[in-house]
């Protein structure tokens, strides 16, 4: 079976329904062979200015890269566009998050030590001074001038030959910088062969004709609603567009309103929509409360990279009766790990199906855990996993660890495997709370605040206690007054009593980051930061 790299995917797509819709974003609305002509301009161009590979797979430890890396600063418009031409070139696109401040953008990039940053005009005066690289290619959103020495992507569209590029290799990298929940983002170096096969929907083809077989018939459009530049949102829109689907791509340049979310779902006829978490469902939840919206072509809403309420899913599958509700878990480390089917007459799912590799190691890493075993481990892959750290050997030697002559990624979350031998989420170990010598997952207490109609939102930390060690503390929005009393009374009707959050710290709304997850170093400022008030008014 051969590997194949993303790049000629989109070209054996192009092949066969050249004119098909690739991407639809806001106004623009691309095909598949406008798609593989404008990424193959680009890669001309981009290897016209030196870009590239210098140094081959074989030749490097699994943490060195040997191709240049071209940072991407930008909205979902464009976005698969660019990390296509940037692989066709041999080069290493990676994600930066234009929701970070410029001092985290100069950190990240001098770090990553790009050659090229490729990014939307509206973001560039907000990282301009930060942005010293070679080469500077900026996108026109309709917004923001063309800063100092960069070149418009029309003008490298118009520089760079349509003829078919060189050869690539499935050993060809893309980067995924993490989310940098809990400290600074690290780049996950991701062989195109595998991220293809583990995360894209794709597999090791014998010959084009099964791309063409494949992709000969499509089904309703997916729409990506979360960022591109994060995980979740880019596993969403490759699995589509590599399928040979048509991918709606959610304009991010406005502030995320939740109506045109499901004008856009319902005009474009949407058959998947995909989230991040309560932060993405908790507003449509609203506005389908508020408006009716013909979604009768939708068959599934896939959420992911961050929990979200089962109170959201349920009221979800109210609205849209006929869909599937399905809870993605994984990173940027472990791919697409596994998935949980909720329907309407079905039970809220709380497990999760284990993908191709996916296991759980025992607590001392000696072996892997069996179904059934009482046993709380860590959540680990094998197979189509990740090289490991850009340029962090240590860090790769702890993450990419080999087991029993198994090379895994051990993600860092704690689970164990029911005896139906689906996965059970605890959350991950950095944000294990220790409390009185007992373990806190705060994902779970979390979970239960939020089932409280009267809270928005919660993230739950430990804060540092002479009596506990650490004690449990709660951040909480709530929608109207509260008592700290009431959601401490709560939680003690599904949880155990040292898992009751001994304070609560009322805000008006919970910070999350660009991919909807907690922001958990925000939390921890404000509940160490002496704000705690025993009511919210």
């Amino acid at each position: 079976m051969g590997e194949w790299t993303i790049g000629a995917v989109v070209d054996a797509i192009a092949d066969a329904v050249p004119d098909r819709e690739m991407t639809v974003c806001g106004e623009r609305r691309t095909t598949f062979a406008g798609g593989a002509d404008r990424t193959r301009r680009l890669a001309n161009f981009l290897a016209s200015r030196g870009l590239g590979a210098h140094r081959e797979r074989r030749e490097l430890h699994r943490w060195e890269c040997g191709q240049d890396v071209v940072a991407l600063i930008m909205h979902n418009d464009l976005y698969p566009d660019m990390v296509i031409g940037c692989l066709k070139a041999r080069t290493v696109p990676v994600n930066v998050n234009h929701y970070y401040s410029p001092g985290e953008v100069a950190d990240l990039l001098a770090y990553l030590k790009p050659r090229a940053v490729i990014y939307h005009r509206s973001l560039g005066a907000k990282f301009a001074d930060v942005l010293d690289v070679e080469l500077l290619i900026g996108i026109d959103d309709g917004d923001g001038a063309e800063l100092s020495g960069a070149l418009s992507l029309d003008d490298a569209l118009a520089h760079g030959s349509d003829d078919r590029v060189g050869p690539v290799s499935p050993d060809d990298l893309l980067m995924i910088c993490t989310g940098g929940t809990t400290g600074r983002p690290k780049a996950v170096l991701w062989r195109q062969g595998d991220i293809y096969v583990s995360s894209m929907n794709g597999a090791d083809h014998d010959a084009v004709d099964e791309i063409h077989a494949k992709v000969a018939n499509a089904g309703p459009p997916w729409f990506a609603v979360s960022p591109l530049m994060h995980a979740a949102g880019l596993w969403t829109a490759f699995s589509g567009l590599l399928s040979g689907q048509t991918v709606v791509l959610h304009d991010t340049r406005p502030k995320f309103d939740p109506r045109t979310v499901l004008e856009t779902a319902e005009r474009e006829k949407v058959g998947l929509m995909t989230m991040v978490g309560d932060a993405y469902a908790a507003p449509i939840v609203e506005e389908l409360g508020r408006h009716s919206y013909d979604l009768s072509s939708m068959f599934a809403i896939g959420t992911g990279g961050a929990a979200t309420n089962p109170k959201h899913q349920r009221a979800l599958l109210e609205h849209i009766p006929q869909i599937t509700v399905i809870n993605g878990f994984g990173s940027s480390e472990t791919g697409n790990m596994g998935f949980g089917h909720t329907q309407r007459e079905t039970p809220t799912a709380d497990t999760f199906q284990l993908r191709s590799g996916g296991l759980v190691l025992a607590n001392d890493y000696a072996r892997f855990l069996q179904p059934g075993e009482t046993q709380v481990g860590w959540v680990a892959r094998t197979g189509r996993i990740p090289l490991g750290y850009f340029n962090d050997a240590e860090a790769t030697a702890k993450t990419f660890p080999e087991v029993g002559g198994e090379r895994v990624v051990v993600s860092g979350d704690r689970a164990s495997l029911e005896a139906d031998g689906t996965l059970r989420l605890y959350g991950r170990d950095s944000l294990v709370i220790n409390t009185g010598g007992e373990k806190v997952f705060v994902e779970e207490v979390e979970e239960i605040l939020r089932t409280v109609p009267e809270v928005i939102d919660a993230v739950v930390i430990g804060r540092p206690s002479e009596r506990w060690g650490q004690e449990v503390v709660a951040i909480v929005a709530p929608r109207s007054p509260l008592e700290v009393d009431v959601l401490q009374e709560h939680c003690a009707a599904w949880l155990a009593r040292f898992k009751i959050p001994k304070d609560v710290v009322f805000v008006e709304a919970v910070r999350r980051l660009g991919n909807g997850k907690a922001d958990y170093r925000w939390a921890q400022s404000v509940a160490t930061a002496g704000q705690t008030k025993r009511e919210c008014v």
